[in-house]
């Protein structure tokens, strides 16, 4: 582990429990997992960055005349204007293949992400500019909400991985349909959650790593992240003993077997007595 990695995790689970964590700053952290050269001075200066391009886009709507702060769609456009067309964030070929779409201070560099880190990127972008502006979930597909929030009849929805198209309502039944082979539903369009949007970032970051083996470090510290989330899945330490038996370490995959079985005792004791027989026999590859 990284000097750095234990002070960067303690900062991150803090910010998780806070009462407003900060999704740029999360998300951040995350990057100091995949880049431990990063430091506090690399964060700042990322900060900055979107300070300045908040700006850019304040300037923007108020240009646009008396009302537009008001206006979701003026919003939406502003910023799909200045990132999407002026900088060139979007989606492009190969962006699922590589861990760095998934990292915020690697997508403001190369601009290229997945959905959800570019919408991150309007999100943060906007919200420093003063627009109302949320995430939206859709099933397989994140994107960018402005104004009304869960559907209402004032809500703007664009996809930043379009470089910030505004959808129409077809648009976005057309993406769930796409996604899912089902109809759209309104709960489908409420606003995402700060730690959701995290929890849905390290989810994919897992999900990259999982058929690379090779890069099984990766989804380690996924899943030690996860875990300093509020409330965490018990699933996950029973998923962090298997890379660590994988791995070779045999000890600390045992112990996390434990804590799996402690953990889901009280509802479940055939799981919990399966993984406390696993712990036995990972500690035996000790002899």
């Amino acid at each position: 582990m990284h000097p750095r990695t234990a002070q960067w995790r303690r900062l991150f689970a803090d910010e998780a429990g806070s009462e407003r964590p900060d999704l740029a700053l999360l998300c951040l952290l995350i990057g100091t997992e995949a880049d431990p050269s990063l430091d506090t001075t690399d964060l700042d200066m990322t900060r900055r960055l979107l300070d300045r391009l908040a700006a850019q886009v304040a300037q923007a709507v108020s240009a646009r005349g008396t009302g537009a702060a008001e206006d979701p769609r003026s919003w939406a456009l502003a910023v799909a204007e200045l990132l999407g067309q002026r900088y060139g964030f979007k989606g492009g070929p190969g962006v699922y293949q590589r861990l760095e779409s998934s990292l915020l201070h690697e997508v403001l560099r190369r601009r290229r992400g997945l959905p959800i880190l570019l919408s991150v990127l309007w999100m943060e972008v906007a919200r420093r500019a003063g627009a109302p502006v949320h995430g939206v979930a859709l099933p397989g597909h994140f994107v960018v909400g402005f104004g009304g929030e869960g559907g209402g009849d004032d809500q703007v929805l664009a996809d930043a991985f379009s470089g910030g198209r505004v959808l129409s309502a077809t648009d976005a039944a057309l993406l769930v349909a796409a996604a899912t082979g089902a109809p759209l539903v309104p709960s489908m369009l409420r606003p995402a959650g700060t730690l959701d949007i995290v929890r849905r970032i390290l989810n994919n970051v897992r999900a990259w790593a999982a058929p690379r083996p090779e890069r099984s470090e990766v989804s380690l510290w996924a899943i030690d992240l996860s875990l300093l989330l509020p409330a965490p899945n018990a699933r996950l330490h029973y998923e962090r003993a298997e890379l660590l038996v994988q791995r070779g370490d045999y000890l600390r995959g045992a112990r996390e077997l434990d804590t799996y079985a402690d953990a889901v005792a009280a509802e479940d004791a055939a799981t919990a007595d399966r993984a406390r027989r696993q712990a036995h026999g990972a500690r035996a590859m000790l002899n």
